[in-house]
């Protein structure tokens, strides 16, 4: 049966490309780019039968890894999803139970490898798209050795931040002498038995690091910027996301409270609720600096980010005006958009370090025709960056891409 994607050839040794510009490139294969793939197939299918007019769309997607699972495979195995599993889908196909209130990684692995199979999407795996730019008045995706991989008419960035692990310039961080690592490449608890670890970071990354270690290392201290919020125990993503979804409309809702109502900062997972109650997710201020080895606090640490004094924060003035030693610093400190395959477009990105988008697709760029950003976060659409949000948002790019197309012919 002939869908109207491509067909699953690689390119050849030699360099290559496919025979046929494509209608539709797109750039990685994890939740976002699968999410565009099915308004893809769903697209061509309806041509197919008859139920929109042709021709089909010639798609493909281009994944540098030679596994399914977008960046799921390469999280700590404990990593937990915030929403239940029948709450956390991509669209079309409902992810199944785990067993578990909240999925952990492996459980969302085998979801979007079987997503990927169950609609037969065109990836080309263990493909890198190295860059894209404009070839005689198509996109041009190139490998790294600068070999044409494929002509499209549209493409749509897909790649997430997971390539991008941010760590703030915080001073004497190469003079530190033990071990540091991001939450990139943390693997779980395992070679931290009898070890200090200095978790830094807000987020719930942090947090569900900090509880996984608690009762494996020696002792664990988190550090946030701000003093950390959680959630109320009812609340995980499916509160979220009919917030985010309440922010695209413009209007309030009830269940939820006003758009954008500011709920706290961490979700209580099972094992985080579980060292939150056991008092083993008492944080402190961000340390001021590191050290040969360890990290230290100035006596006003945190205080111009609201950490309070005295008895308000006990665990925030034990710290102040110290130093303490650690074995680890782990950073939970986030990613930054992976765009360098962008950079022969975007040669000024705004101010913020991200693209400028459309005001009437948040998903299309504002300065190349035909070039959209799917999946990177909130500034390319509220909760695009989760697997119940980025739907709305495929949805969107694909329908957009679609009448750009028969405009086009």
């Amino acid at each position: 049966m002939d869908t109207g994607s491509a067909p699953r050839t690689e390119p050849s040794a030699d360099g290559t490309a496919l025979d046929e510009p494509l209608d539709v490139a797109v750039v990685g294969a994890g939740q976002s780019g699968l999410a565009c793939g099915y308004f893809l197939r769903r697209w061509a299918q309806d041509v197919e039968r008859g139920r929109s007019p042709g021709p089909a769309p010639r798609f493909a997607l281009f994944d540098a890894s030679s596994e399914p699972g977008g960046s799921w495979p390469r999280h700590w195995p404990s990593l937990r999803l915030f929403s239940p599993a029948e709450h956390s889908s991509l669209p079309g196909r409902r992810m199944p139970g785990s067993g578990e209130d909240n999925p952990d990684a492996a459980h969302v692995v085998d979801y979007l490898a079987d997503y990927e199979s169950r609609y037969d999407l065109p990836v080309r795996r263990g493909v890198r798209v190295a860059s894209v730019s404009r070839q005689d008045g198509r996109f041009a995706l190139r490998d790294d050795d600068g070999r044409l991989l494929a002509l499209s008419r549209t493409v749509v960035s897909a790649t997430g931040s997971f390539t991008r692990p941010f760590v703030p310039a915080l001073p004497g961080t190469a003079d530190f002498t033990g071990r540091q690592r991001h939450s990139s490449a943390y693997t779980g608890p395992q070679g931290y038995a009898g070890r200090r670890v200095l978790v830094v970071g807000g987020g719930n990354s942090g947090a569900q690091i900090a509880a996984d270690l608690h009762g494996s290392a020696a002792a664990v201290t988190w550090a946030t910027q701000r003093p950390p919020r959680f959630m109320p125990d009812d609340v995980d993503g499916r509160v979220l996301f009919r917030l985010a979804s309440a922010r695209v409309l413009g209007r309030r809702t009830e269940q939820v409270g006003t758009p954008g109502e500011d709920l706290g900062d961490i979700v209580a997972v099972p094992p985080v609720r579980a060292a939150r109650d056991a008092g083993a997710m008492d944080a402190v201020p961000a340390p001021s600096r590191l050290t040969a080895h360890g990290a230290a606090w100035d006596t006003d640490a945190g205080r111009r980010h609201g950490w309070p004094s005295g008895a308000g924060a006990p665990a925030a003035a034990a710290v102040r005006g110290t130093e303490q030693r650690f074995d680890d610093v782990l950073w939970c400190t986030g990613f930054r958009p992976e765009l360098r395959h962008l950079r022969p477009l975007l040669q000024e990105p705004t101010r913020s370090g991200r693209p400028r988008m459309h005001e009437h697709l948040r998903t299309a760029s504002a300065d190349v025709d035909g070039l959209y950003l799917l999946g990177y976060g909130d500034w390319c659409g509220p909760a695009s960056a989760t697997l119940t949000g980025v739907g709305l948002f495929a949805r969107a790019t694909v329908a957009d891409i679609e009448a750009r197309l028969r405009d086009d012919h």
